[in-house]
Order: C-alpha cells, then sequence, then structure tokens
C-alpha cells in the first residue's frame, strides 16, 4: 500500500498487534483493502456499565455494539477491542460485536431492587448509532426500554441515524428524559471524510441538530476531539454553526493516543496528510508533556502548554459569544418507579 493512497471508508490502514498476543501474525497492507465487515452476536451479562472515573460526567453508560464502523483512526475506544483477542486497528472497524439481548438486559436492571435512577449514557464507549444499528435497530429497542420505565438517557452519536427515531425521541422529551449529544470535529467536509471515514457528513449533522432542536429536544455537541495543526482553527467556526442549529451546550476535548490507539493514529496520520505529519504529532506531544498519550486524571482532558491554552482560551471566547444566556435541562428522574406501571410499588 503505498503511503499517499489511503484506504477509503477506513481510518485505520492496517491491523496493529494486539498488546495481550503472545504471537503476532503479519497480513499484507493490500489485503485490508478488501476486508469485509462481519457482524458477531455476543452475550453479555450486564449491559449497564457503571462508569467509576471522577473527570467523567456520567454514572452509567451502555454500548450496543463492540468495535465501531465510523473508522475514525483516534477513537479512545480501539484499546477495547483487543480484550477479545482482536487488533485495536482494521478489526477495531470491520470486526464488530452485537449485543442483541441487550434490552432485556436493560430492563433486569431496571427491576433491580433498590436502584436509583441516574441519567444513562448511549454510548460511553463505542457509537450507538454506527451503520450497524440500521440493520439491528438494538439502539431503538433500549430507548423504547428507557420510556417504558420513564427513565432518563443522554444519547452521543457522529450519526444523523438518530433522526430515525424521532418518534420515540419526542416522546421522551416531552417527560424530559432525553438529551441527544452530536459529534461534530470538523465542519470542513474534505477533512471530516478523512477524520471520520463513515460518519455523516457534516452538513448532515448539522441539519440533524436543527431538527432535534425544533422537535424540542435537548441537543448538546462534542467538538472531540481538538487536534492541533488539523481542526484546532474550526472552533469558533464550529460554535457559531452550531448555535445558529439550536445547540443549546457543547463540550471539548484534546486529542490524546493512549496505547494501541497511538500506532493506528500515526500510521493514519502519515497517510493522510503526509506533507504535516510530524507537525501535528509535535503538536500533540506539546500538549501531553513530551508524550502522545495521557491517562491522569483529570490532566488528560485539559492538556498543558501554549497550544492547550490557545485553545481552551478560544473556546471561552466561543462560549460568551454563542452561548451566553443558554442552558441545558437536567433530565428528570421523578417518573422512575422501577416498573412499566406509574404508580410506585409497595412491595
Amino acid at each position: 500500500m503505498k503511503d499517499d493512497n489511503i484506504i477509503k471508508g477506513q481510518g485505520a490502514q492496517r491491523n496493529v498487534n494486539n498488546r495481550f498476543d503472545r504471537y503476532i501474525y503479519e497480513q499484507d497492507d493490500e489485503d485490508f483493502g478488501n476486508v469485509k465487515t462481519t457482524f458477531t452476536e455476543v452475550f453479555p451479562k450486564t449491559i449497564v456499565n457503571i462508569v467509576k472515573s471522577a473527570d467523567l460526567p456520567m454514572d452509567y453508560s451502555m454500548n450496543p455494539y463492540q468495535g465501531c464502523e465510523h473508522g475514525c483512526s483516534y477513537c479512545f475506544a480501539r484499546p477495547t477491542h483487543e480484550y477479545w483477542g482482536y487488533s485495536a486497528g482494521v478489526d477495531f472497524e470491520r470486526k464488530i460485536m452485537v449485543k442483541k439481548n441487550a434490552p432485556e438486559l436493560l430492563e433486569i436492571f431496571f427491576k433491580k431492587k433498590g436502584y436509583q435512577p441516574e441519567p444513562i449514557l448511549l454510548s460511553g464507549n463505542t457509537d450507538c448509532y454506527q451503520p450497524a444499528e440500521r440493520q439491528f435497530e438494538i439502539t431503538r429497542q433500549l430507548l423504547q426500554v428507557c420510556l417504558n420505565y420513564r427513565h432518563p438517557v443522554n444519547i452521543l452519536t457522529k450519526n444523523a441515524l438518530v433522526l430515525r427515531d424521532l418518534d420515540i425521541l419526542k416522546t421522551l422529551a416531552q417527560q424530559n428524559l432525553v438529551s441527544v449529544s452530536l459529534s461534530i470535529p470538523t465542519i470542513n467536509e474534505e477533512l471530516r471524510r478523512k477524520m471520520e471515514p463513515r460518519t455523516s457528513s457534516s452538513k448532515n449533522k448539522l441539519k440533524a441538530l436543527e431538527i432535534l432542536s425544533k422537535n424540542e429536544i435537548p441537543t448538546h455537541v462534542m467538538i472531540a476531539p481538538i487536534i492541533p495543526g488539523l481542526n484546532s482553527d474550526e472552533p469558533l467556526s464550529i460554535l457559531k454553526s452550531i448555535s445558529d442549529a439550536g445547540a443549546q451546550n457543547f463540550g471539548y476535548t484534546l486529542v490524546r493516543l493512549n496505547d494501541s490507539v497511538e500506532p493506528v493514529f500515526i500510521n493514519w496520520i502519515e497517510t493522510a496528510f503526509p506533507d504535516r505529519a510530524q507537525k501535528v504529532l509535535n503538536l500533540i506531544k506539546s500538549m501531553r508533556g513530551g508524550k502522545l498519550g495521557d491517562k491522569k486524571m483529570y490532566d488528560r482532558h485539559r492538556g498543558e502548554g501554549n497550544i492547550a491554552e490557545m485553545i481552551h482560551n478560544t473556546f471561552k471566547i466561543g462560549r460568551k459569544k454563542f452561548f451566553e444566556g443558554k442552558e441545558f435541562p437536567k433530565l428528570s428522574k421523578d417518573g422512575f418507579t422501577g416498573t412499566r406501571e406509574q404508580q410506585l410499588s409497595f412491595f
């Protein structure tokens, strides 16, 4: 595979070594351009994850799929694929595990004695509206369970497919039970095609944001990740665009390349942007104490140095200019009783 010939529709251009494997199998680079996506049903015993990181703003998350077809080279979830015996590279994008029993598991979770409801994030790891969702509709079923039990749910996705479930989302929103966050790291469509090759276009994401907002569904945008030298000049233009489309709040993160994400991203940036790859990598290192990754609690989100500070200041200006006076609602937990019925149980 030539370095200037990126495989269309993939972020990873090859598999990287699984850190848990004793033996390594080298596959020809050319083979990866012909890899087809496969789906494997798995049978987890639980679907709701307890989020233990103190610097994350959620208590619970759930992921109906393991692996993600969207193909973002920088995805922090890539190393989780290694626990299943796969690579964080092409395997992460093309070997998707499907949790068809997720709706039943969620209902069991809601019925747990003594459970106190807190909003659950869909998804905290891999995208719940990735292309596989068109076929399996697990996310839609999970939303229906949340509606049946009047349980609050936050959605995070890069895909305008979320609009397919507008009927359920509108009903949830009427009871203040849902919010939707769209991930929009760039509105430069040429860059978007390379950064996140199988996500919805920037135009379609903004359109989805507008439709959701017009239907009184609370909307939020994650501008993530900010990669210096690639999309770090876009925050103000993105903030204006999402504010105009009706977003009520936003968040952002600085890129960090932990564990096996690092070799995937390096290969991608050298292939997609050979003329500025080293500059981008050096800028990332300047925010991460000379490294490409950072796992330190709280620090991992903020970074360090002049480049990081410049990015933070830009977002401060954008918040004041485009989001002043906007409020994001807190979801309701009052309707949850642990049953499908509205009334509280005495037994």
